[in-house]
């Protein structure tokens, strides 16, 4: 089975401990959202849902850092996470973790991966956002 890479965004969208990119996914028959934020000049990706209580992290769109921009925090409870690992480090769900998206960085774009859990949204829902999309042609998949 072939490896798809699905385009979230553009390199340049992602700042150091900035602001992430929100991006359509389907987990089971739900359609939901995962980000990717960067940190210590790496792309780190996961789905869009509090280990404590399944409900968004961002309390603004694309906000999943604390002030100091070290931790993803959850806008409801503050549990606060590592973002290399997704682990809690403090809060309700401390112990658990948030669930990882496979990202990659190539060609100065970012690509996510679906898995057996997490799944690419119709096409219809698909759509990436167009001041940030990554091109890459009709196929989909990163240029090699």
């Amino acid at each position: 089975m072939e490896e798809v890479w699905i385009p979230v965004c553009a390199s340049s969208a992602l700042q150091e401990g900035g602001k992430g990119v929100r991006f359509a996914v389907t987990v089971g028959r739900y359609d939901t959202t995962g980000f990717v934020v960067r940190y210590d000049g790496v792309a780190y990706g996961y789905l869009n849902r509090c280990a404590h209580v399944p409900i968004e992290l961002d309390w603004a769109e694309g906000e999943f850092f604390e002030s100091s921009g070290l931790y993803l925090m959850c806008s409801t409870h503050g549990a606060i996470y590592s973002p290399k690992s997704g682990y809690c480090v403090g809060g309700p769900c401390r112990g658990g973790s948030l669930r990882p998206i496979a990202v990659r960085e190539q060609d100065e774009q970012i690509f996510w991966r679906p898995d057996d859990y997490v799944s690419a949204p119709s096409v219809k829902d698909a759509a990436p956002d167009t001041s940030t999309a990554c091109t890459t042609g009709e196929t989909g998949k990163p240029h090699e």
